[in-house]
């Protein structure tokens, strides 16, 4: 098996998996409970917060878990809105931003809060010159994303964040890092954003487990979960322990190699993309300038043809977000991509685990298999 699509999930790393297996042999108490069994799960719940926080350039006290990204994004948002939507209602984001953030806006316009969403170039660029025109005197929250998950298009979040606080002082900043994390060099410290979103499952963790990072210059943010206090009473609930040691787990074991990984994968992204462009009738959408996507389309060819010929070649790729089914890419919409260019485009995500051998199988089946096709 070939697997291309870890932008929509990764294969848990052995150092997780370990660890969750331990959680849930030897660790299974309620790390609330007020007993040395409970205590040595407690004692696991702060490594794994210490790990998560180590690898994210982060105060460990500002490390709130969640049950992933999408929960991440929600609690950013609609805490920000619980905050100021009193006396403010403007907000900012992008037109490419994940469905965690897009639909969760939509329904803070149905509550009357007004969105401007700021709109990419062909390559999925957004600058700080857009959003500098776009932020008012009423803006109190900046949602941006850092890596968007189908064109890898990075976005400047540290000129962003500046601009907003210097030209807003009071608003929030926010990013998606989910598809940043672990993926690009920051750190939450020195970013400037005020709430950061990151997830597991992104970085070779399980599903089930995510953190939102609530920046010290937040003095108070509105709680998500209400009940036992858990999360320093941010987020109640008994915490999913097997799923959250096991992030912290993977956080440490991916950020050992970090820098030599995505040095590796940038130089094989960008292998694959010279590969693909030379071949007739392949087109390249978006600037990838992460270095784990990259977005491919082949006009004449259905998405989901090429998915299946790939598939019975045991390669798996993804048509784009994984979590957006049975509708064009808003993403490539936004970009200007025609039509035709849409229907015939998917998505490659590779990881630390990827191979040249492998990507130059997908290249071979696409010439041999696929682009015949075209009429």
């Amino acid at each position: 098996m070939i697997y291309l699509d870890n932008s929509a999930t990764t294969k848990p790393c052995k150092e997780a998996v370990d660890t969750m297996a331990l959680a849930l042999t030897q660790l299974w108490a309620n790390p609330s409970a007020l007993y040395s069994f409970g205590f040595d799960a407690a004692k696991a719940l702060r490594t794994a917060r210490g790990q998560v926080a180590k690898a994210l350039g982060a105060e460990p006290d500002r490390v709130f878990f969640t049950s992933g990204g999408t929960e991440a994004d929600n609690w950013a948002l609609f805490g920000a809105a619980k905050r100021f939507g009193k006396k403010h209602k403007h907000i900012i984001s992008t037109a490419v931003e994940h469905h965690a953030v897009l639909n969760t806006l939509k329904e803070l316009e149905a509550q009357g809060f007004e969105v401007t969403y700021l709109q990419p170039d062909s390559e999925g660029n957004i600058t700080p010159e857009a959003l500098k025109g776009a932020l008012r005197k009423d803006t109190f929250l900046v949602s941006v994303m850092m890596v968007n998950n189908e064109t890898g298009a990075v976005m400047p979040i540290e000129k962003m964040a500046k601009l907003t606080h210097r030209m807003c002082p009071d608003a929030i900043f926010h990013t998606d890092a989910v598809q940043g994390f672990l993926k690009i060099p920051f750190a939450a410290k020195s970013l400037g954003a005020d709430l950061i979103s990151i997830s597991a499952h992104k970085v070779h963790g399980a599903k089930g487990a995510g953190a939102l990072y609530i920046s010290p210059r937040l003095k108070s943010f509105p709680p998500y979960l209400y009940g036992g206090g858990q999360e320093s009473s941010f987020r109640s609930g008994t915490e999913a322990m097997p799923a959250i040691i096991g992030f912290g787990a993977a956080c440490e074991a991916v950020a050992a190699t970090f820098r030599e990984d995505i040095i590796r994968e940038k130089a094989l992204i960008d292998y694959l993309a010279e590969k693909l462009a030379a071949l007739p009738g392949v087109q390249i959408n978006g600037c990838h300038q992460a270095p784990h996507i990259l977005s491919v389309a082949i006009p004449g060819i259905p998405t989901q043809n090429s998915i299946n010929i790939l598939q019975d070649r045991g390669i798996y790729v993804s048509a784009g977000s994984a979590c957006a089914k049975g509708h064009r890419s808003h993403t490539l919409t936004a970009m200007g991509i025609a039509p035709e260019v849409m229907d015939g485009a998917f998505r490659i995500s590779i990881c630390r685990d990827t191979t040249q051998d492998e990507l130059d199988a997908l290249v071979h089946v696409i010439e041999t298999e696929i682009l015949p096709r075209i009429h």
